[in-house]
């Protein structure tokens, strides 16, 4: 039996790919389209089973996209994030036909359930076994055994001193200390390889494998504030691995939420990034990695039977080791990645709670560097509200001077009038209007 043709109109790019992970996940075939013609050529080409439109698309409106689905007799669902409440789900269904009415953030989950229900059920089959769910096709893409050292330096990081860990969804505990700084770290020489001591949780080794091309996603590029957001859009759990040459790192979503990460590069693990805050010296470090490598127990609990650290202690810095290995990917340029959805987060004891707006503000102000954030945008650019933001203004943390100019972003001024009117530092400014973009909150005019 075929498998049904799911259509996804969206010009959210990253949204469209993880929504197509999940459709092939249930056993469907995705139909992407990012604009609302390519959707109705598709519609005109071959009829799919079932659809799920955004009413805001970037041509027409998606009411035009329900139209041609009407004709040919194809339930479909809407999604938006900008017509909401309950006048426009009636409307959406009364006067277009749609079955379904999303406001972004949704949970995925409940979208596949809506779909499910638009289509025949299907009769049982002998044929073929059922499809292989996505986190039996990646189990394996993370395994632990060798740590990778970086091929170029690492840069220093800051990072507040105020971390919320969660348990079971729930803010179990919010630890506080001075803000701390991890130092850069040169490009590493390359020394005569030493026994490695057991991985905290956070730190974890991978097995060397060959590149497979299957399992590349896309590009990074400047796509990881995105990625973010389609975890948040969909609320969805699950991992999203980036990789650039030898170094992994994979941050893990509840609900749609960051919460915790891993990394296989030797600073990320805890006994490293304990030196780069000043925590530890180089010393203690080499006493405690022979001691956890004779005894086969973590790091962490090392540090806290020798007394270098107290519990509390080795709590908060493995959450600012996790917030550390999140926030330095916002450096990469360049990259691949990967979804996945496995909850793998739920069998972490150790949750941190990040909202994925302040994460993408902070991320893009702290670890874009000048030319990068000067290329992204340039002095003539106009920005102007977009109509539909990925975020409220409410969810973002925004400085004082940030709050007082935004108003006066209104698509009439250029980028270089907006710096003259901040009197704050040119990077500075740019920091904030591309973190602003990234969160889909302002968009060029």
């Amino acid at each position: 039996m075929p498998r049904a043709r799911i259509l996804l109109v969206d010009d959210n790019q990253e949204l469209l790919t993880l929504l197509s992970r999940l459709i092939e996940s249930e056993g469907w075939t995705p139909v992407a389209a990012a604009k609302g013609k390519t959707a109705l050529d598709q519609i005109a080409a071959e009829a799919p089973a079932a659809a799920v439109v955004d009413v805001l698309l970037p041509d027409m409106m998606g009411y035009d996209v329900a139209a041609a689905l009407k004709k040919a007799n194809v339930p479909f669902v809407f999604m938006t994030g900008v017509f909401k409440g309950g006048r426009a789900a009636s409307d959406a269904r009364m006067q277009h036909g749609a079955s379904g009415y999303f406001e972004k953030p949704f949970e995925a989950r409940k979208l596949v359930e809506a779909i499910r229900g638009l289509l025949p059920a299907a009769p049982p089959s002998r044929a073929a076994p059922p499809p292989r769910r996505l986190s039996e096709q990646t189990q394996s893409d993370f395994d632990v055994e060798v740590a990778v050292e970086a091929d170029e330096p690492v840069p220093a990081m800051e990072l507040t001193g105020r971390v919320v860990l969660t348990e079971d969804g729930k803010v179990s505990a919010v630890l506080r200390g001075d803000n701390i700084t991890a130092a850069s770290v040169g490009a590493p020489a390359r020394p005569p390889p030493r026994p490695s001591p057991p991985p905290s949780a956070a730190s974890v080794r991978e097995r060397p494998a060959a590149h497979d091309p299957a399992q590349t996603e896309g590009k990074l590029e400047e796509n990881l504030p995105d990625l973010i957001t389609a975890f948040h859009l969909a609320q969805q759990t699950g991992e999203l691995t980036l990789q650039k040459g030898k170094i992994r790192k994979t941050i893990f979503f509840e609900k749609g939420r960051p919460c915790f990460a891993i990394s296989n590069l030797v600073t990320d693990r805890f006994g490293p990034f304990l030196v780069r805050v000043g925590k530890l010296t180089q010393q203690q470090l080499e006493l405690t990695e022979a001691a956890a490598s004779q005894t086969g127990r973590r790091s962490g609990d090392v540090l806290v039977e020798m007394g270098l650290l107290k519990d509390t202690e080795k709590l908060y810095y493995l959450a600012q080791q996790v917030k550390a290995i999140i926030y330095s990917v916002f450096g990469w340029e360049d990259g691949e990645y990967r979804l996945h959805f496995a909850d793998k987060a739920a069998q972490e004891a150790i949750k941190i709670d990040l909202h994925p707006a302040n994460l993408i503000m902070r991320g893009v102000k702290k670890l874009y560097k000048p030319e990068r954030l000067f290329r992204l945008l340039s002095p003539e650019d106009r920005l102007l509200p977009t109509q539909q933001p990925a975020y409220g203004l409410h969810e973002v943390e925004l400085e004082r001077w940030e709050a007082e100019i935004l108003p006066r972003i209104d698509g009439t001024r250029t980028l270089a009038e907006i710096i003259h009117l901040a009197q704050r530092p040119e990077h500075a400014v740019y920091g904030f209007l591309v973190g602003l973009t990234a969160l889909k909150i302002l968009e060029s005019a």
